[in-house]
């Protein structure tokens, strides 16, 4: 079996309840964010002040994404996005993560030098716009230099599995001085190849499950959102399938 201690697990949370379920099952970390179809946006003031009350073993993050789209912003957005950094700050969350590039792909130095201003004394994690960039290995460096503690990944592809032969590259590139935390399709049935194959040692995973709407009845003609789409199933993170994650890797 290996060391545990040796890992970070980071659960991508989408409620509370998925929170809870995350630190039953001995996540060291969640990312706590809404919107997850359109790739994670900032969670509601409810959402993070009642997972700052509940979460005791494991350390709250929140993603700072005023929208979906792309990482591009404008000085209004950045804005809104630095008053959720000070947010977060005043709840007593432990890390912010957010991402920002320029027009062409790269990281935008100043965006994020503004934010990170905003996040000081937190810890915080470049998010998956760095999928986004165009050459990813000048990406990590300006990455480094900024002076964030980790980002997140899936080496430019569609998961992490996918991407092992960009993060083995980055894991080498990181030389210890950036966390590269692997995301994106991570699970029970791939962390322990991603691993062997890579050799990142953290690893974001959403572990969720189906849960069925308990309304006996619905509308069949009228959708929330886009038509046909099943809106009497909500995914839910479950302290099972986390912990099966952790232990395949841990095991395997």
């Amino acid at each position: 079996m290996k060391d545990r201690k040796k890992f970070e697990f980071e659960v991508c949370a989408n409620s509370v309840e998925s929170c809870i379920a995350a630190q039953r099952a001995g996540a060291d970390r969640v990312e706590l964010c809404m919107g997850i179809p359109e790739g994670g946006t900032t969670p509601s003031y409810g959402e993070l002040q009642m997972a700052r009350n509940l979460l005791k073993e494991t350390r709250l993050h929140v993603i700072i994404r005023n929208r979906g789209g792309d990482f591009l912003y404008a000085p209004q957005e950045l804005e809104r996005m630095a008053m959720d950094i000070d947010l977060c700050k005043r709840v007593g969350v432990d890390g912010v993560v957010f991402g920002c590039l320029t027009p062409e792909g790269d990281i935008d130095q100043a965006a994020n030098t503004f934010l990170l201003e905003h996040a000081k004394g937190m810890s915080v994690t470049f998010h998956r716009a760095f999928d986004r960039c165009r050459n990813p290995k000048e990406a990590l460096k300006k990455i480094i230099a900024l002076g964030f503690d980790r980002v997140l990944t899936s080496g430019q592809q569609p998961t992490a599995e996918q991407g092992i032969p960009l993060l083995r590259q980055l894991h080498v590139l990181a030389d210890n001085r950036i966390i590269l935390m692997a995301g994106c399709g991570v699970n029970e049935s791939n962390i322990a190849r991603i691993h062997k194959e890579t050799g990142v040692h953290a690893f974001h995973f959403s572990a969720r499950e189906p849960k069925h709407s308990l309304m006996t009845y619905a509308n069949p003609a009228v959708f929330m959102g886009k038509p046909g789409t099943d809106e009497d199933t909500i995914l839910i993170t479950t302290e099972r399938r986390v912990r099966n994650t952790i232990d395949a890797l841990l095991n395997g």
